[in-house]
């Protein structure tokens, strides 16, 4: 039982940071972040899958965190590709007379 109970707080860490390794591959795209940061999150997600399988047989668990990792990755990459622009608020912090 403790087994599985880490396994699943590690694929929980592995999800996360194939999100934010989506955003930080569009934010390196676009020139704002360095490369370490991508792979930092990519290094992070693929040792915490990797724990997920060690010692164990592949089974639903390990083919479940994958997909949901992959979705994780894909949602934060369109996350952070589609975001709306700032709101202006000009017009209501100085009304025009």
């Amino acid at each position: 039982m403790p087994n599985d109970f880490l396994r699943g707080v590690l694929g929980v860490f592995a999800v996360g940071c194939a999100y934010m390794a989506g955003r930080t591959l569009v934010v390196f795209r676009q020139g704002r972040v360095k490369i370490s940061a991508l792979y930092s999150w990519i290094l992070r997600m693929t040792v915490c899958l990797g724990a997920v399988a060690f010692r164990h047989e592949l089974d639903l668990i390990d083919f479940v965190l994958w997909g949901m990792s992959a979705a994780a990755f894909a949602l934060g990459f369109w996350g952070a590709s589609h975001q709306k622009p700032p709101e202006d608020l000009t017009d209501q912090i100085f009304p025009q007379e």
